[in-house]
């Protein structure tokens, strides 16, 4: 299904739905709408950190912010030979940015953007739409540090869309369209926080957040 008129308004209501837009490429103009049968969800109290990512949290040098390069983390997740990050469907997700619906985990080495991703938000429901990572880890640290933020900031449901094997070996789990809406409908319910009350709001330290990570999610 495709719709040529979507405002932010009507894309925030298809989340609340269920359903979220695709494109076919960098140039679509077309939105098709998605609603999985089985639905991918990381569970936050079931983050997997292996060891050897705990130790490059701590010796990697990376940083870590927040909301501070959400367009280049938006184009560094559709720069890939196959996208279906449009350019219709960016400039969509910098409006709800820029409405406080949609928000970005950045991790930096060295002053360079290697990794982070970005969702948007509504209710105590964070909806994952991408991810990149130009090093090692560099994704998962920008996942790790996601979960330690919505876990603060009293969320409930990370929506993964799809399960793939680097989720799965995260912790992420496929739930059947039903399920998947009953945890929807809880999570629109309850209010949460992306910038919580006490939890830094700009630059994170990679080493304190694995520590965090390490105490309350599962480690191998």
């Amino acid at each position: 299904m495709t719709d040529p008129e979507v405002t932010p308004e009507n894309l925030l209501g298809a989340y609340a739905m269920g359903i979220f837009p695709m494109a076919e490429g960098r140039d679509d103009p077309d939105l098709h709408w998605v609603d999985p049968r089985q639905r991918g969800i990381l569970p936050l109290d079931g983050f997997h950190v292996s060891r050897s990512l705990v130790r490059h949290m701590r010796t990697g040098g990376f940083r870590v912010t927040f909301d501070t390069a959400f367009t280049e983390v938006v184009e560094a997740c559709a720069d890939r030979p196959e996208t279906w990050i449009s350019h219709r469907i960016q400039a969509l997700y910098l409006q709800l940015f820029q409405r406080g619906h949609a928000h970005s985990i950045e991790v930096w080495q060295d002053d360079r953007l290697v990794g982070g991703v970005y969702g948007v938000t509504l209710g105590s429901a964070f909806f994952g739409e991408s991810m990149f990572s130009k090093v090692t880890d560099a994704s998962k640290i920008a996942l790790a540090h996601a979960v330690d933020r919505l876990r603060a900031g009293g969320f409930q449901l990370f929506d993964t869309q799809f399960l793939t094997p680097h989720l799965f070996s995260l912790g992420g789990i496929e739930v059947p369209r039903t399920k998947y809406r009953q945890l929807l409908a809880k999570a629109l319910l309850a209010k949460a926080e992306f910038q919580p009350q006490g939890y830094s709001s700009g630059t994170a330290s990679s080493a304190g957040a694995s520590g965090r990570m390490q105490a309350s999610t599962q480690t191998s």
